[in-house]
């Protein structure tokens, strides 16, 4: 049996209860070394097969599952964050259908989620977003036309922006080119709960600027929308005293 197991953002005290439990039983682990916390190899039982995926193909990587369900082991494997965002599980899931071998997910916290309890944010404030984009530029891994960084922008919605630290000049011009304006707020978080974490607000104009000052080349997630100054929104309906839910009636 496989688990994909959600790491988390980056604390090791942010796996799930069940990821942990997981990780503790496993006979055989596969981890994205480059971005999951080691502090998680501790929870590791002795004997447990180790396996780093940064140096490892796809095809490496399923054969190491594929041998240790001969031996009726239990295989976790690790990714960073939560793997149904950039996670690249897809293909290892179709890889184990194709082979027969069963498998189930653990959610995990993703980084734009370890971002927002950094910064204390709240992306859905009334008035202001109450939709969050999670997108990515165009890189190594192509992003289809039809989502592209100005489309998206033509909402005003928050948006996270992953991967694309690299190209914060051009995502800037994108932003900005969609709809947003220059001066709207934008944080830059650099390894989001991670002991090393470097957080910055500044304006979508301001991107590239600040990683240059910071020295931030990668592992940095980019946010943009109003919802980053929390300012000028409305409270929420569901506590309004005029307001009746069904476990409390209006107040007159």
């Amino acid at each position: 049996m496989v688990y994909f197991v959600g790491a988390g953002c980056g604390a090791a005290d942010l796996i799930t209860v069940r990821g942990m439990r997981l990780l503790e039983k496993a006979d055989v682990m596969i981890y994205a070394g480059s971005l999951v916390n080691p502090q998680l190899l501790e929870y590791a039982k002795e004997g447990c097969q180790i396996h780093n995926s940064a140096f490892m193909t796809l095809d490496e990587v399923i054969q190491v599952m594929k041998e240790a369900e001969k031996e009726k082991k239990l295989i976790v494997r690790l990714h960073t964050g939560d793997q149904s965002v950039y996670g690249a599980v897809r293909e290892q899931m179709d890889a184990l259908d194709e082979l027969g071998i069963s498998y189930e997910s653990c959610p995990g916290v993703s980084a734009c989620f370890g971002a927002a309890a950094s910064l204390n944010l709240e992306y859905t404030l009334p008035e202001i977003s109450q939709s969050l984009i999670i997108t990515r530029m165009a890189g190594k891994t192509g992003v289809p036309e039809k989502e592209s960084i100005e489309s998206f922008a033509a909402h005003q919605a928050t948006m996270a922006i992953y991967l694309s630290t690299g190209m914060l000049g051009e995502l800037s011009e994108r932003l900005i080119a969609g709809g947003y304006r220059k001066d709207t707020p934008a944080a830059m978080i650099y390894k989001a709960t991670w002991p090393e974490e470097e957080a910055y607000i500044c304006t979508v104009e301001q991107l590239e600027q600040t990683a240059k000052e910071h020295g931030i080349t990668k592992t940095a997630l980019v946010l943009v929308g109003d919802v980053i100054a929390h300012q000028h929104y409305q409270k929420s309906r569901l506590y309004a005293p005029d307001f009746s839910t069904e476990f409390r009636q209006a107040k007159e």
